[in-house]
């Protein structure tokens, strides 16, 4: 049975953004193609959306996240349920973060 997930990645654009994704491996380069393919309204988001996760992984509480991200109440429930039943996506961006700390900067508030 193909999922919606699968759905999405067999198409050859997605598939072929994952894969660009995958062999960038310079930050800066890296910086480069987000800011041509994002509008910095959708960067800003996407990197409050990380440090949601971040911070419901650490135990923060929405109240809390929601003051450090601006993210509404309704997006942090969403990413929760994302950490506790998605795909885990977000627990292996997670993990490598945690795993290779010292060579990404925190965020800046």
């Amino acid at each position: 049975m193909t999922t919606a997930i699968d759905q999405l990645w067999s198409n050859e654009s997605t598939a072929q953004l994952a894969e660009t994704l995958t062999c960038i491996a310079n930050k800066n380069d890296m910086q480069n193609f987000l800011r041509d393919v994002l509008t910095e309204k959708e960067i800003i988001e996407i990197s409050a959306r990380l440090q949601a996760a971040k911070m419901l992984k650490s135990g923060a509480t929405y109240t809390e996240i929601v003051r450090a991200t601006k993210l509404s109440t309704r997006t942090v429930a969403r990413i929760s349920d994302w950490l506790q039943n998605g795909t885990g996506g977000y627990s292996a961006v997670l993990k490598t973060i945690e795993t290779h700390h010292n060579h990404i900067s925190p965020a800046r508030a």
